[in-house]
């Protein structure tokens, strides 16, 4: 099924179960039409945010997070009912997140791997689940972004979709898409700009070259 159709059928199973209580068949043959976007999702944050996880002893696949995913979206969408594809694709990031950080949570609770006496190696950036600090700034960046070009940032550059589908869901024009998408990578340049690599041959910052 084409992106399209997909985006549409999605509406229609919404306005399907939003004024019914107990439509539990309905709301997993949703689910069953966004898995394809939702494992795109778990797939994209758990390589590029949370990637500790999916080393020993977690071991985390994109399958398994889906799996959690989509039973607290069942449970979820029992009280709340999503009025479009946006507010439901919002409710989903939600829960991507916070199962990403449960496991992130139970990964720090666990104990030490018993360390090897040598003071020559060095101490990881952070401990928290895998991420340094520079990944938290990344992700509080983010997160900092206007609603809109936090939108359109994730829609596209996390869940991987197009512009043109990226447009349907939120109700724009492909090019409202892309101008947001281009703002939001201004706004993450501008606070992450101490991140970025030097040029190749520049003297570090306060250093002098002597030539």
């Amino acid at each position: 099924m084409v992106p399209q159709q997909t985006t549409v059928v999605m509406q229609r199973y919404l306005d399907a179960i939003a004024g019914d209580a107990r439509a539990e068949s309905m709301v997993r043959e949703l689910l069953e039409q966004s898995v394809r976007r939702l494992h795109v999702v778990c797939s994209n944050l758990l390589h590029r945010s949370y990637p500790r996880l999916m080393r020993s002893p977690v071991n985390a696949e994109p399958e398994d997070v889906l799996s959690a995913v989509v039973v607290r979206l069942i449970k979820a969408l029992r009280s709340v009912r999503p009025g479009n594809v946006r507010q439901f694709f919002a409710l989903a990031n939600k829960h991507i997140r916070w199962e990403l950080n449960e496991l992130a949570r139970r990964l720090d609770q666990q104990p030490p791997v018993e360390a090897v006496p040598d003071s020559t190696i060095r101490a990881p950036a952070s401990s928290v689940s895998g991420l340094s600090t520079d990944s938290h700034r990344m992700l509080a960046a983010i997160e900092a972004l206007p609603e809109d070009e936090r939108e359109a940032f994730s829609l596209v550059r996390i869940q991987g979709m197009s512009s043109a589908e990226a447009a349907e869901v939120l109700g724009v024009c492909s090019k409202t898409v892309q101008r947001r998408i281009t703002r939001s990578m201004w706004m993450l340049a501008e606070a992450l700009d101490d991140l970025r690599p030097s040029p190749p041959g520049s003297a570090p910052e306060g250093g002098q070259d002597h030539g």
